[in-house]
């Protein structure tokens, strides 16, 4: 009964996804749509759907499950993403428009060289479709849990299933159709989230006032960290990481600017990017506060809650909160994996195409056209069976936090992306081009030699600062290899 609740929700879901790609591909199926969404998107549009980009179904399970480890020191980083989205917004922003940019990698070009181009877009093509994967995957995981396990459904299937239903809507539009979907999708799992954090409350007989004053007093409530150097939770490492993650993981990734670079204006886009910069604190801080409210509910409750933390909201959602909960906790999970992995798909299919197939959006002859279109197609479907592939090794390996994961994997591949956009706007040095690939493989080589003896040697536990470094590697290594006059 449960499992036949939950699949009706996520066809009727599928349905409303299916009729909004219907609406906006009559509106052109062509490259520029597809990558450019034809330059005519509002920003307060945009402002929505990239919450919904941002916030995946990985946030969703994981932040309220970090709370019973790390308390809600979270929020330290997510105070520093604000600053890095100013940066992307008065930095970044107004060096891709002034360039006119499909793709952002487009810079690297013109800064360095076709070698360092590439460079950047292999290294957003590696970390965006790794990164996207593990995410989705967690949902993944949680619907073959609650659903497909009682029909003994292979995971196999259920994977390919999701991926073929994010393949269908938006394969003809591509960001056209994204940007409404992630808009309706946002809307969904923010209300999901806020109904779930009523009903927890519910169930503790608790009003707004008392649960205001039930999670200030409960000692999983701490938020800074400032009297341990050594921790990777220690303020300044969370709110330097966390602005410098925004910088890289938003600011220098084709899946977050695609959608800024589809407004008409550079005043309007930096508007965009304020206007959800500003709402990341207080949906971050409602996750945490579930967090809370689930420890106590356990504890009240005698529930003994499973190892991995992020099994901790499903396991409550589908056992203990009820068909209501239970349902709304499936749309917002859904909605939430959808909104990012569309997204991405869509980026990387659009950075493929332009950065490394050199594929035109501007006018050109009717068969060229309809060529490229046919080549994007085979490259947006070749890219999802490579997501269903990744989600399976995941699946093989396993993790116990994945959000963790991905934020260390940003560490690595998005350093040197970080190094080479800061070296090439705030240095006038001309690198060896065809050595920048060398500097970019050789920095992250160093910084996890740099963890393992940091760790062995001192029992320094190194965090997210590791991009920093991986940032800074890059930048000396292109200033050894700079041209000689």
């Amino acid at each position: 009964m449960q499992s036949a609740f939950i699949l009706i929700i996520i066809a009727v879901y599928f349905s409303v996804l299916m009729f909004i790609s219907y609406l906006t591909s009559r509106k052109g199926s062509d490259n520029n749509a597809f990558f450019r969404a034809n330059k005519s998107s509002k920003w307060y549009v945009v402002a929505v759907a990239m919450i919904g980009t941002s916030i995946s179904g990985v946030t969703f399970v994981s932040v309220p499950g970090m709370v019973r480890n790390l308390d809600m020191t979270y929020m330290q980083m997510v105070f520093g993403f604000f600053f890095g989205y100013l940066v992307i917004a008065y930095v970044l922003l107004p060096l891709y428009y002034r360039l006119n940019l499909t793709t952002i990698y487009g810079y690297l070009d013109l800064r360095y060289g076709p070698k360092s181009y590439k460079t950047g877009a292999w290294f957003f093509l590696l970390s965006k479709i790794v990164g996207a994967a593990a995410r989705l995957y967690l949902v993944a995981f949680i619907l073959q849990t609650l659903v497909f396990d009682a029909w003994g459904i292979p995971f196999v299937v259920t994977v390919i299933g999701i991926i073929l239903i994010i393949w269908l809507y938006s394969y003809k539009s591509g960001i056209q159709t994204i940007i409404w979907t992630d808009w309706l999708q946002t809307i969904f799992f923010i209300t999901a989230l806020i109904l779930i954090v009523w009903q927890v409350a519910l169930r503790l007989d608790l009003d707004l006032g008392s649960t205001v004053k039930v999670i200030s007093e409960s000692p999983h409530s701490r938020i800074f960290v400032f009297d341990d150097w050594a921790s990777t939770q220690n303020f300044f490492k969370q709110f330097f990481s966390g602005m410098f993650i925004t910088i890289v993981m938003t600011g220098l990734d084709q899946d977050q600017m695609q959608k800024n670079l589809t407004i008409r204006t550079l005043k309007d886009a930096q508007k965009n990017v304020v206007s959800y910069g500003l709402a990341f604190a207080p949906i971050n801080f409602l996750f945490l506060c579930l967090g809370v409210l689930l420890l106590i509910f356990a504890e009240q409750s005698m529930i003994t809650l499973p190892a991995i933390s992020d099994n901790i909201l499903p396991m409550i959602a589908s056992e203990h909160l009820g068909s209501l909960v239970l349902g709304i906790f499936v749309l917002g999970i859904v909605a939430a994996a959808f909104s990012s992995a569309d997204s991405a798909l869509t980026a990387l299919t659009t950075s493929f195409c332009v950065d490394i197939l050199h594929m035109k959006t501007s006018s050109q002859t009717e068969e060229k056209e309809k060529k490229d279109v046919r080549t994007r197609r085979i490259v947006h479907l070749a890219i999802s069976t490579v997501f269903v592939l990744i989600i399976l090794l995941i699946e093989a390996i396993g993790s116990d936090s994945i959000i963790n994961a991905i934020y260390k994997l940003a560490s690595y591949t998005y350093g040197p992306l970080l190094g080479l956009y800061f070296f090439g706007l705030y240095t006038k040095v001309k690198p060896v081009d065809k050595l920048v690939p060398w500097v970019a493989i050789t920095a992250p080589v160093l910084c996890f030699m740099t963890e393992v003896i940091m760790k062995w040697w001192f029992g320094y536990q190194v965090g997210y600062e590791l991009l920093l470094l991986n940032g800074l590697i890059t930048g000396l290594g292109l200033w050894v290899v700079r041209l000689r006059h």
